[in-house]
């Protein structure tokens, strides 16, 4: 790209973030301020998202205002979720604020529903907005991995980790909660990292049942210590719910409950991360230079792609049955599994 078709298209660029914090953000946020100083273009931040759009809470930016924030977590520019985007009446504010301010375009650095509000946006006054996918579930079709996502992983492993120690000294069966709302992918990869003995994830169907079934089982062998990870989102219920159960069909087992919580979402993000919002935050910059609108910049197989909001928001992303089939194998229990789309289900070795 070169700087001269920059300036032809564009004088002004926005930068927010939106909705849910992720470790990573900051990184991102110093992407799009720099790369637009390199450029040679205005750029200023939007603060608190949408709902500072509204407000006119509009910032100058530049190089220097992004200094020393590459390894905060959290976001600089704050984050909100905005009832009043969501509304004709704020979204006409917003816009307002837009021509007042001489924007061209912006950045948005979120999820879901930051993206929604971005397509929605450009239907009704023609803003055009690129995606930097900002969210720990890595939820979001078009990217292999999302920012913020691999912090919480190593978040929720160094939880795991010391929850190990306590399980193993007591010889105690720990449920470990981890988010994940509609997906399970923290709790896979935290799973496999820790050693857990079994994931519980939306995207597959384990019934307590089950779990009931593969303690009975294992209660009767030497190893009395177990880990098991449990998304938010899980169809059985949270960990304690599905603990409480648990307790009651084998009352002599020593269970504990930890929810992990919103520490997942704090701390400086991860190399791996920082990476990633700086590719993604400068791929976003330029993708919106280029004239692109209505996407979000993803990494997928190290290539940067652009995917649709529409793909982005609505298309499910698949999860990697690979590991959860490691999961099980690499738990020592002393049978395996069969795996297929909706369940799990044990067979016996002949």
């Amino acid at each position: 790209m070169s700087n001269k078709k920059v300036e032809n298209k564009f004088k002004k660029v926005a930068v927010l973030t939106s909705g849910g914090d992720a470790p990573g953000m900051n990184a991102a946020i110093r992407a799009v301020v720099r790369g637009a100083v390199f450029y040679g273009i205005d750029v200023c931040g939007i603060v608190r998202g949408y709902d500072g759009l509204i407000k006119g809470d509009i910032i100058p930016m530049d190089g220097y205002s992004v200094s020393n924030i590459i390894q905060r977590g959290g976001t600089i520019l704050k984050s909100a979720r905005s009832d009043e985007f969501r509304t004709k009446e704020g979204r006409a504010a917003a816009f307002e604020n837009i021509k007042k301010h001489n924007i061209d375009g912006i950045v948005a650095i979120g999820g879901n529903g930051t993206f929604t509000g971005a397509k929605i946006f450009f239907a009704e006054y023609g803003v055009p907005t690129v995606g930097v996918p900002g969210t720990i579930d890595n939820d979001l079709y078009g990217t292999d991995f999302t920012v913020g996502y691999d912090t919480a992983v190593n978040t929720a492993l160094s939880g795991i980790d010391k929850i190990r120690d306590t399980a193993d000294a007591h010889d105690r069966i720990f449920f470990v909660e981890v988010m994940g709302r509609d997906s399970g992918y923290i709790a896979i990869r935290s799973a496999i990292g820790g050693g857990a003995e079994l994931a519980m994830i939306p995207e597959t169907k384990t019934s307590t049942s089950y779990v009931i079934e593969k303690l009975k089982e294992v209660s009767s062998h030497s190893k009395s210590s177990h880990i098991i990870v449990v998304a938010e989102g899980d169809e059985e219920g949270n960990a304690q719910e599905i603990a409480n159960r648990v307790k009651r069909a084998v009352p002599h087992l020593d269970i504990k409950v930890t929810n992990l919580g919103h520490i997942q979402r704090g701390g400086s993000p991860t190399a791996a991360d920082r990476v990633l919002a700086s590719r993604l935050g400068l791929g976003a910059l330029e993708g919106l230079l280029e004239g692109r609108s209505n996407v979000m910049a993803g990494v997928i197989n190290r290539s940067l792609v652009y995917t649709s909001f529409e793909d982005a928001i609505f298309k499910k992303k698949s999860y990697n049955k690979e590991l959860v089939r490691m999961i099980e194998i690499l738990s020592g229990r002393s049978y395996r599994f069969r795996v297929n789309d909706k369940d799990r289900v044990p067979y016996k070795e002949e």
